[in-house]
């Protein structure tokens, strides 16, 4: 089941992606609430473009071997940075509450499924080969 969903986030992941490096100002215009965060800065959508880019391929990556797991997991701390800050401006007023709610599927969902998918379920104890 990890393996399936790690191929379908991470496909998506980089989907956004490449639309984010390829076609930024398109990106920009079609995302919900993103044009009420700001102008459009072309450098920073491309720049986060490719750390989508990379979350995606490791999360691929991970699907086809288990030791991809700590891409895996630095990409899972990328997309959990980054719903962490979408808080972090709501709780500064930065952010409205329905942004908030647009965000569950689009930031939120894909952080926690990529932590779910990265993080081994059993933690070795120690001395026990993982």
């Amino acid at each position: 089941m990890r393996r399936v969903l790690a191929v379908i986030l991470g496909i998506g992941l980089v989907l956004n992606a490449l639309l984010m490096l390829v076609v930024p100002a398109a990106w920009y215009a079609a995302v919900p609430g993103v044009t009420q965060s700001g102008p459009l800065n072309l450098h920073f959508v491309r720049d986060i473009g490719a750390a989508y880019l990379v979350a995606g391929a490791a999360l691929c990556g991970f699907a086809a071997t288990p030791k991809a797991r700590p891409a895996a997991q630095a990409g899972a701390a990328f997309l959990a940075l980054h719903a962490l800050v979408h808080l972090w401006d709501a709780a500064a007023g930065r952010e409205h509450i329905h942004e908030l709610l647009l965000d569950l599927v689009t930031v939120f969902l894909p952080a926690v499924l990529a932590a779910w998918i990265a993080w081994p379920q059993h933690q070795p104890h120690y001395g026990e080969t993982p």
